[in-house]
This record gives C-alpha cells, structure tokens and sequence, in this order.
C-alpha cells in the first residue's frame, strides 16, 4: 500500500483553496520552465502533383485489372527547376529545425533549450528570407512552366489542374512560433481542487515522458555520430583506408556544443561525456587522423571509451541507466 502525507498545497492557495488535502507525494522531476520552451516550424510547398482519375481508370482498364488498383499522379509541371529547389530547401529546412531541437509533442512541438534560442531564432530567420526568395523565383516563373508542361504531358494536359497565381502562393508557408513550456503547477483550470490536482498529476507525467524522450534523443545523436567514427577510424597503414569525409570529425566535434545546450536538466553524466569528448578531440583534424596511424588509433580507443559510458540502449531507444 502506498503511504500517504498530508500536504499544504501552494497552488491551492493560488486558487483560494483553504486547509490541507491528502495527497501522495508528489513525482520528483526536472523542472525546466526557464532552461527551455517549445517551438512549432510550419513550412509547406505545392507538390506540383495530382492524381488522374481518368488514366488511372484507362491503366486498369487496359490492363483487365480490379478498379482503384492503380493510380496515375501527375508531375503537373514536369521538371520544373524552381519547384525542385523550394521542395529541397524545405526539407533542409526541416532537418534544420530537428537538429537544433529536442523532440516533445507528437503534434510537432519540438524543446528548444533557452541558450540555443538566440542561434536558432537566427538561423531559422535568414532560412525563411532564402525560402520566400526561392518561392517568388518559382511563382515568376510559374505561367512558363506551365506551356512548357503542356507538351511534356500531351494528353495527360488539362488546364483545370492548375492553381491560380494568387491561390497557388497560398500553398506556401514558413512559420516558425514560441510558446512557453508550463510547469504542472502553472496550471489554472476550472474543475475545482480535486480536478485541478488530478489535471497537474497528468501532465507530471506527460511532462516527465517527453522529458525522457528529449534527453534520449540527445544520446541517439551522440551514439550515431561517434559510432560511424569509431566504424571509420577502424583501419591501419597495412590495410586497405577508409575514405572519410571532414564532417566525420566535424559532427562529433558539434557534439560537445550539442550535448551543452541540450542539457536543459543538467545531466551529471552528459556534462561528464561532454567533457570527455573536448578531452579526446581537442586539436583533431581529419587530416591529421588520414596521416597519423598513431593518432588514428588513440582517437578511436577514447572514442570507444566514450560510446562505452553512454546510456545502455533497448529495444526502444536508450534508456538512461540510474
């Protein structure tokens, strides 16, 4: 049976709640209202696409198939360069965002630690000034694009499938919004004292589960990076070399950087890896590691002594060892 204490409540003060309740204890965990706060990117394009039902009827057809088996989608602009280089820069984009963030809301929230806001709010800014500029170069270029399509597509061709000029810039967005992560007890509800601790005790543990994600997301990065360095290092003079790009030390490096801004809870352990990994790196080059069997050699045994002390990893991820 779980033992229960009787608790004065500061929350129930704030909502003019008087005397004491019979609670259990509350959850311990990290309260990071100031050392973070979430972040929504909203970033579209026109895909350019559209299904024919008509083809897709004559491919059945033709081929004596069921109905609804096959399915014909039409490049509406065939290859159009100015589509191409929006529908790329957006997913960059994208995998921009997730790489400065942490993961938390399976509604696309992502965990922005407050010392990352600065470099973030930056980078994000001068993307969406590229992403405007390189959609305006293709909507000038749209009606083109269009009587070029005409002859690429020959029959498939129907004008109807084609936006107008100002619908078509209303498929194009980049937003990027600020919201503040609440603690549970920031909570102001009105179902009454009991409702309101039963709201907070819910989100103690959604709160605590995202939490968990974000900072074992962290260590999936770590883990991926320095095993492909590790995976690469793996050679000496008398074999055959690994060819290995700069960004190979690059990305680890960025490790140290990442595993500071990210430790919104102030992990003993990742600030212990960061360490590490400025000790071990400190004054590599890539050039350095294709030269020197020697240095090659050491800077793979710190790196596996490194992957050695990370998180223990599951069937679901990393789970952070106590």
């Amino acid at each position: 049976m779980s033992q229960e204490t009787t608790v004065q409540q500061p929350w129930r003060e704030q909502l003019g709640v008087s005397g004491s309740l019979t609670t259990k204890p509350e959850l311990s965990i990290p309260s990071i209202g100031t050392s973070a706060m979430l972040v929504e990117l909203s970033i579209s394009t026109w895909t350019g696409r559209k299904l024919d039902k008509r083809a897709s009827q004559d491919v059945t057809a033709t081929n004596y198939a069921e109905a609804g088996i096959a399915n014909v989608h039409k490049k509406l602009l065939g290859h159009c360069d100015e589509l191409t280089a929006v529908q790329k820069f957006t997913a960059n984009v994208r995998n921009v965002h997730s790489s400065m963030t942490m993961p938390w809301s399976d509604l696309g929230s992502r965990l922005l630690p407050t010392t990352q806001y600065f470099k973030y709010h930056k980078q994000m800014t001068e993307l969406q000034v590229e992403y405007d500029r390189l959609k305006q170069q293709f909507l000038d270029a749209y009606e083109q694009a269009i009587i070029e399509s005409h002859e690429r597509l020959g029959k498939l061709f129907s004008y109807s499938d084609y936006p107008s000029g100002g619908s078509l810039a209303g498929k194009f967005k980049f937003r990027f919004s600020y919201i503040p992560l609440p603690d549970a007890g920031d909570f102001r509800v009105d179902v009454g004292a009991e409702g309101n601790e039963l709201v907070r005790d819910h989100y103690q543990s959604y709160y605590s589960a995202m939490l968990t994600d974000a900072m074992n997301d962290v260590w999936k990065r770590a883990y991926k990076a320095l095993s492909k360095m590790s995976e690469r290092l793996d050679y000496d003079e008398s074999e055959q070399k690994k060819v290995f790009r700069d960004t190979l030390v690059s990305n680890v490096v960025d490790l140290v950087d990442l595993l500071d801004v990210c430790n919104v809870t102030g992990d003993s352990q990742m600030s212990a890896m960061r360490l590490k990994l400025d000790d071990a790196l400190r004054g590599i080059t890539p050039d350095a590691l294709r030269e020197d069997e020697y240095l090659r050699g050491e800077t793979k045994l710190a790196v596996d002594r490194i992957i050695k002390s990370l998180p223990s990893l599951d069937d679901d991820g990393f789970a952070i060892t106590k």
